[in-house]
């Protein structure tokens, strides 16, 4: 993306024409605002260095170490109900720093914790900060971007996400490597697994920083009456004059025409049951969770020790999957317009079919013996390259495109209170695939993953017949 010019602070030249450059201070504020994506991300994934660390040191099995690993998942689902309600109470930046906060204080309380049932309190609070997060960051860049590159600054959300898992990823294998070759072993005096959860307080201040430094959503401020501000804010990011006012006047009759929808216009008339637009978004939440993805962001390194893989070495293949991670988002945001939803779905279904039940096969290879599970090293290295061929299916499609179909295929009128609704089920499918994880790969690891190969089976037919295309339709026309 190339940049324009322009006085920092200061009226910037309209960013909102045909133009095909954008100021520098636009996508700074779009990029601090992005950083609790980035957290979001973070949060999800650094769990992953730790687990080994946290069920050595605590001495708790894999239903324990499941609970303490989904509890975030739930303070997420409630963050992100918190988090609408807060933006519109007290504003946007208002809300991002109280995310700020909220995340430095779950980083510091899981650092130091010393039971499993504290450490589950500060991964709620610390999925609380996630869901608010999630809600507020997307909002306020589309609320303040000029429309000409709303949808390239929006995507800086969900590239912070995927960065977060990454860089997650990167600390999780230095401070391993610092302290000694694994998460047990100390770092001024403390287990290298509590460091690598409070290292989460360094982004969590720098975002609560960068949230003071930019502007208030001016959508916000017309609705609360500072209309001079809005008219400095948006001067700011899309140049002065008339456009400034016309802005300002649309935002007024947007406010005054809302009607917030009621759950009983998610129904059928006889009000029996969902429309089916709802149950298909519903559908595409679950199915992007079932599929297992967060059992690699979440799990790995738990994962590849399990079949013989030495904790520095498991950290470092989690570094390569968030790489890969980072490719495919890319890739899909290159895509997405140009060849549309449905292709990218039905492409990367078949993919994560093909390669999860090629990971199924070759963890059946496993053999447990004294306590270690060990596997054939050709089955071994098979099954890395079908783990982040996996990965980069997903990123390729699932992981961007369902976001982008639940903002775009629900009509008008339910879009907000459908689009939540999806997103709970999200969470909640979420919280599934994660708790049942250890104990199911306890139980067995292939019999996980051939789980995970059926869902993604599944999504095939579920796409191809249910999901309609909305690339190049107006938002209006879905109904």
């Amino acid at each position: 993306m190339t940049t324009r010019t322009g006085r920092p602070g200061g009226p910037q030249p309209a960013a909102g024409g045909a133009g095909t450059s954008v100021a520098p201070r636009i996508v700074f504020i779009a990029a601090a605002a992005a950083l609790g994506g980035f957290l979001f991300g973070y949060d999800s994934a650094v769990i992953n260095g730790a687990v080994t660390g946290i069920q050595h040191d605590f001495k708790v099995g894999s239903g324990t170490t499941g609970f303490m690993v989904a509890a975030a998942l739930p303070g997420a689902a409630a963050g992100a109900i918190a988090g609408g309600w807060m933006a519109d109470r007290i504003g946007r930046i208002r809300a991002m720093q109280i995310a700020a906060v909220l995340f430095t204080i779950s980083g510091i309380g899981s650092m130091f914790s010393y039971q499993p049932w504290d450490l589950t309190v500060w991964r709620v609070i610390g999925g609380f900060a996630i869901g608010i997060a999630s809600v507020i960051g997307p909002a306020y860049i589309a609320e303040v971007s000029p429309p000409a590159f709303r949808g390239r600054l929006t995507a800086f959300q969900q590239l912070a996400i995927v960065l977060g898992i990454a860089i997650s990823a990167v600390v999780n294998y230095l401070i391993n490597l610092a302290a000694g070759g694994t998460n047990t072993d100390h770092l001024g005096g403390l287990a290298a697994w509590r460091w690598m959860l409070g290292a989460e307080v360094v982004p969590a201040i720098v975002y609560g920083v960068l949230s003071s430094m930019i502007p208030e959503s001016p959508r916000y401020l017309v609705a609360v009456g500072a209309d001079a501000r809005a008219r400095e804010v948006l001067t700011e990011v899309e140049g002065g004059g008339a456009n400034v006012e016309a802005r300002i006047a649309e935002i007024r009759r947007q406010l005054a025409g809302e009607v917030k929808p009621k759950l009983v216009d998610l129904l059928t008339p006889s009000r029996r049951n969902l429309l089916a637009v709802v149950w298909i978004g519903i559908g595409l939440s679950v199915f992007q969770q079932f599929v297992g993805i967060n059992v690699i962001f979440y799990y790995s390194s738990l994962l590849w020790q399990s079949v013989g893989i030495n904790t520095s070495n498991s950290l470092l293949i989690s570094m390569i999957s968030a790489v890969v991670n980072i490719a495919g988002t890319a890739l899909a945001m290159a895509l997405v317009d140009r060849i549309g939803r449905r292709p990218l779905l039905l492409i990367g279904s078949v993919g994560m079919a093909v390669t999860l039940g090629l990971c199924a096969w070759m963890f059946s290879y496993g053999s447990h013996v004294d306590g270690k599970t060990t596997m054939p090293k050709a089955q071994g290295i098979i099954a890395l390259i079908g783990a982040n061929a996996y990965v980069f299916f997903f990123a390729m499609s699932w992981g961007v495109v369902v976001w982008v179909l639940l903002g775009e295929m629900f009509p008008n009128r339910i879009r907000a209170l459908a689009l939540s609704v999806a997103a709970s089920a999200q969470w909640l499918a979420n919280w599934l695939v994660t708790v049942s994880f250890p104990s199911l790969s306890r139980w067995s690891l292939s019999g996980a993953y051939t789980l995970y190969a059926l869902a993604a089976a599944i999504s095939i037919p579920f796409v191809y017949y249910l999901v309609r295309e909305t690339k190049g339709r107006t938002l209006e026309s879905m109904g």
